[in-house]
């Protein structure tokens, strides 16, 4: 599929942005001033100046790459998002629907016709359409499965046979197979008399008559070897290769370990069924990436950031819900010391102090086990967790001591009292050491049960550190100052 150049690098992406936005509120400017106008020729020019704008938004889009037309159409609010998707040539719908965001491409798919995502779609590979299958109309993939060829219609079924998470579903089919019993020379008469090469194609597939991977022939090896050598003496016999059936995000560690810009995906009999390349694999990485930050938030989807009120409503509201009922239970433990903190004051405006230190301490250790956990250094069955809560609290119990020892000085120096100062310390120490307890725990269980070790885990730390914050800190003063 072609692209539009990429503009030059020293003109960033806002300023792309703020370019369309500053033509959209002119466009709307001048049109509004021409329809206050009266007289006969009102019409005319109104229709003059319309064009002329439009004409000028559309050229500025054209030069823009499709990765940065997505972004502009990502910022911009649903009326002047569909107005710029109407100024896109058809003929590059399909590779913006492929690099916008799931909830931006709803809004632009709602907004087109079955004939204009037919169009769209017909541009696309079969990785690719494998990709939107489950985000179009149910009639437009038939009809669209209709129009491919035999090859094309396998290829498609064959990537949508796998889950959203294998190897199999983000495998790409263009590649460039050769013999092992050819000379280099052939191969690169081979390569010339091809149109063009599949994009990142940073090696060429060895393979025998029935299709079976023998190896990897590196195009740097092709083009500094002597030509009159046999591809066999050349590619390399022991490629890194996937099968369709193992975990997409194992495949984009290994992409990142090795370097990798393709790698072939063979099946159980070790044929060569399709490759993967670097682009998706960053995007893998990319997508995982903002999929974990929204769970620690407790977000169930990714959001468009200009989604109605109530779509966002919905993807929000649960662990909403949940929070509330954990502050419910904090305001109670709170309630259970009311007679402590009416007979001394000072604990009111201290305790929140406990509480929020303990939270973001927490916080910190659930990013780090997360991230462990998604670099598979850390997991329930390697036996490490019992090792890894010893080393957080030794964390917590040096930051507790340091950090409340700070804050029970500023305790006695405001309030005159060493006692109150050492209750301080101590329960600072005491909720540092139970969020370090729980920031390994909370992943721990939910990665156990088989849930997102991420999903919700800050809202759960902040629960448990607000109330054991609390309980502690009022605990300890009820105990020895009252």
């Amino acid at each position: 599929m072609t692209e539009v150049e990429a503009k030059k690098p020293q003109e960033s992406l806002q300023d792309r942005l703020a370019q369309v936005v500053e033509l959209l509120q002119r466009h709307r400017l001048v049109e509004d001033l021409t329809h206050r106008q009266e007289g006969q020729h009102q019409d005319r020019v109104e229709g003059l100046v319309h064009r002329q704008n439009l004409a000028e938004l559309q050229r500025k889009l054209d030069e823009l790459h499709s990765a940065d037309v997505a972004y502009i159409l990502e910022a911009l609010p649903l009326e002047d998002r569909l107005a710029i998707w109407q100024l896109v040539k058809a003929d590059r719908d399909g590779d913006i629907l492929l690099e916008v965001s799931d909830a931006v491409r709803e809004t632009l798919l709602a907004d087109m016709e079955d004939h204009e995502i037919l169009a769209a779609a017909k541009e696309m590979d079969a990785d690719e359409l494998a990709d939107l299958a489950s985000e179009l109309p149910r009639d437009v993939v038939h009809e669209l499965m209709e129009t491919l060829d035999a090859q094309q219609r396998e290829r498609v079924r064959s990537a949508l046979s796998y889950e959203e998470e294998q190897v199999g579903a983000l495998m790409d089919f263009e590649m460039v197979t050769i013999r092992e019993d050819v000379s280099l020379e052939v191969v690169l008469r081979y390569l010339r008399r091809l149109k063009e090469l599949p994009g990142h194609t940073d090696k060429l597939f060895v393979v025998d008559y029935d299709g079976v991977l023998k190896g990897v022939l590196s195009i740097k090896r092709l083009l500094v070897n002597d030509p009159e050598k046999q591809v066999a003496e050349v590619m390399a016999s022991d490629p890194v290769s996937f099968h369709p059936d193992e975990d997409a995000y194992d495949a984009a560690q290994a992409f990142e370990r090795y370097d990798l810009i393709s790698a072939p995906v063979v099946d159980k009999n070790g044929k060569l069924i399709g490759r993967l390349t670097i682009d998706e694999m960053v995007d893998l990485i990319r997508e995982e990436s903002e999929s974990e930050v929204l769970n620690m938030a407790g977000l169930r989807e990714e959001e468009d950031i200009f989604a109605s009120v109530w779509k966002s409503l919905r993807n929000r509201w649960a662990w909403l819900a949940i929070n509330l009922v954990t502050a419910f239970m904090a305001s109670r433990v709170i309630g259970l010391f009311e007679g402590s903190i009416e007979k001394l004051v000072a604990l009111a405006a201290l305790m929140p102090i406990v509480a929020g230190i303990g939270g973001n301490s927490g916080n910190q250790t659930i990013t780090m086990i997360v991230r462990a956990m998604a670099l598979d250094q850390v997991s329930t069955g390697n036996g490490n967790t019992s090792r890894l809560i010893r080393k957080e609290l030794g964390v917590a119990l040096i930051n507790g001591l340091v950090w409340g020892g700070v804050i029970g000085v500023v305790a006695y120096g405001l309030y005159g009292s060493w006692s109150l100062g050492v209750v301080m310390t101590a329960a600072m120490t005491l909720n540092l050491l139970l969020a370090a307890l729980m920031g390994v725990l909370i992943p721990m269980t939910l990665m156990r049960i088989g849930r997102d070790p991420a999903m919700g885990a800050s809202v759960m730390i902040t629960a448990v550190t607000d109330s054991g914050g609390f309980f502690i800190f009022l605990g300890l003063a009820s105990v020895f100052l009252l």
